[in-house]
């Protein structure tokens, strides 16, 4: 599904007209199936009523167009208008003449009225701004939707079908005016606007739903942004011939772990193992490798030893250089994708070891086969401290910040990355030459080629420690596996949410761990490659128990289940 800013919109619209179709029929278009949605909605009993709420643009017109075809076909439609309408307006005029009845708001005594109109209505079109929002909402547009807003609280609350975007949602960002109020279904005219793929805009406008006005294909066909979803997920995923070896499918390296944080090892370990890379070498501190060994039977191990008198449980330089020396010419050259920074911590030693690391990766890359790199977590944190890194390295890589790493390397607030997630992303992408992965509630992948994709997953059960871990691995894995690095960041950050949906519905967004990613990976897994895991009760999740089919939580685990 294709995503669009408003001036994006606004450049396909101009580009249809220059084609031969005029913003009459698009506004037809839109108002139909506006019309259609509402029908549908409401069912064609008698006595249900729908109440359109029509601003003075564009969107009021597609609501008045709407009004008119629900009139003809013999709904119970009222009209309330911000603020009269033209008289010379065709689009007014025909919904006049469809026998439309229509009020407007003058003062509070109208307002008054519309309270009375609220609560006879069933459904309520809000045909306000749409992509018009531009300003902080005041005067009788917040009298209006304050008015909505109760309504909506009240025990026989109206449905609420938004045309183009709730009132007051910003179409790039997904920021909303105070005065916003929450839809049930948003009928996007065109394409889905990206302000409603980011929070809060996600979350005001209930199910979205995209509706062609007339648009030409060919318009659309090279917009750069889309939502993440299973389809195209699907059809960049490695192939899995029944004559492969492990070979076949890659080996990912996995620099990680520290003292403090041998979990993180682990976890990003397992995490490239699952997502299909043939072999997974774990390069941690070398006092780690008992730990670490005892918990990942399926890797092998590369233990990096610290130079003499450095803190032990730690990488340096030196171990920095013994890992290039593997990469380059010894155990690890026919490494395919490199992941850096789980938990490495950022003492002194972690510094010079990414700062050694990242110096000499081109170099160990041309003697062997490596292809990605992957730079997560601590290792974002030293980039900062390397100006100009991103000129210096040629080897493809992703880097996979939450919002205050972005900020550190951006050289800015964690409430300006915020603000436009979507730009931050993008800019840091191009200036870094990287495929960026801007973690976080609707999580952004950005491509250096100014494209992007974004997830619709917002989960607080993934904001628990080690999940970005796991990600880092799935990315690492996909890429060891000879993915494309913005289809290896796409796919691993749908599979991560995924993971992380089927966790919720079973533990609740509160009690899941990071390492119940893990256990829930075959299953996503098994659905990308095209199969039901309903008879492999011995491996990861048992049938049903995180929301597939054949049950809920209730479902009892299989024999042999890890749960």
């Amino acid at each position: 599904m294709k995503l669009v800013t408003a001036a994006q919109m606004r450049e396909l619209e101009e580009l249809a007209v220059a084609a031969g179709i005029s913003g009459r029929a698009m506004m037809e278009e839109a108002g139909l199936a506006a019309a259609q949605e509402a029908w549908m909605a409401v069912g064609a009993s008698e006595g249900r009523t729908i109440l359109v709420l029509c601003g003075p643009g564009n969107n009021g017109g597609d609501g008045l167009v709407a009004a008119k075809h629900l009139a003809g076909w013999g709904a119970d439609v009222r009209v309330y208008l911000l603020r009269a309408r033209d008289e010379a307006d065709p689009v007014w005029l025909e919904a006049r003449e469809a026998g439309v009845p229509a009020e407007s708001s003058e003062g509070d005594e109208d307002l008054a009225r519309l309270d009375v109109l609220l609560s006879e209505a069933s459904l309520v079109l809000d045909a306000l701004l749409g992509t018009g929002a531009g300003r902080p909402i005041e005067g009788g547009l917040a009298g209006m939707l304050g008015r909505l807003r109760e309504a909506r609280s009240a025990p026989a609350r109206p449905y609420v079908i938004a045309l183009d975007l709730p009132t007051g949602v910003d179409a790039d960002s997904g920021a909303a005016d105070p005065a916003s109020v929450g839809a049930d279904l948003t009928i996007s005219f065109g394409h889905s606007k990206i302000g409603l793929s980011q929070l809060p805009g996600l979350e005001l406008a209930g199910r979205v739903l995209p509706v062609g006005i007339g648009i030409p294909p060919a318009a659309s066909a090279d917009l750069p942004y889309e939502q993440l979803e299973f389809r195209s997920v699907k059809e960049t995923m490695p192939r899995r011939p029944a004559g492969a070896h492990k070979g076949s499918f890659g080996t990912a390296v996995v620099a990680a772990g520290s003292r403090r944080y041998p979990g993180a090892a682990r976890l990003a370990a397992e995490a490239a193992a699952r997502s299909g890379a043939g072999l997974v070498a774990v390069a941690a501190p070398a006092s780690l490798q008992p730990l670490l060994a005892a918990g990942l039977p399926d890797a092998v191990h590369e233990p990096l030893v610290p130079a003499a008198g450095a803190a032990a449980g730690e990488l340096d330089g030196r171990a920095a250089r013994a890992l290039l020396r593997a990469l380059g010419s010894g155990s690890l050259r026919r490494a395919s994708a490199l992941l850096v920074g789980p938990g490495i911590g950022t003492g002194r030693g972690a510094r010079a070891f990414v700062a050694d690391l990242l110096g000499g990766l081109d170099a160990a890359a041309s003697a062997g086969t490596l292809r990605a790199l992957v730079l997560d977590a601590d290792a974002l944190s030293m980039l900062s401290r390397l100006p100009g890194w991103g000129d210096r390295l040629a080897l493809p890589r992703v880097l996979t910040p939450h919002p205050g790493e972005m900020a550190r390397l951006a050289g800015c607030s964690v409430a300006e990355v915020q603000s436009d997630r979507l730009r931050s992303a993008l800019d840091a992408a191009r200036q870094t030459g990287s495929t960026v992965v801007l973690k976080g509630a609707c999580t952004v992948v950005a491509g250096p080629d100014g494209r992007a994709r974004i997830s619709d997953q917002a989960n607080p059960m993934l904001a628990t420690a080690g999940t970005g871990d796991v990600l880092a691995g799935l990315v690492a894995g996909l890429l060891a596996q000879g993915m494309d690095p913005f289809d290896a960041a796409s796919a691993a950050v749908y599979i991560h949410g995924d993971c992380g949906r089927r966790v919720a519905e079973s533990h609740g967004a509160a009690a899941g761990l990071a390492q119940d990613l893990l256990r829930a990976l075959p299953e996503v897994s098994a659905l990308l490659e095209g199969r039901s895991r309903g008879d492999a009760s011995g491996i990861g999740v048992a049938p049903g128990l995180l929301g597939g089919p054949g049950g809920g939580a209730e479902t009892p685990p299989a024999a042999g289940s890890l749960w």
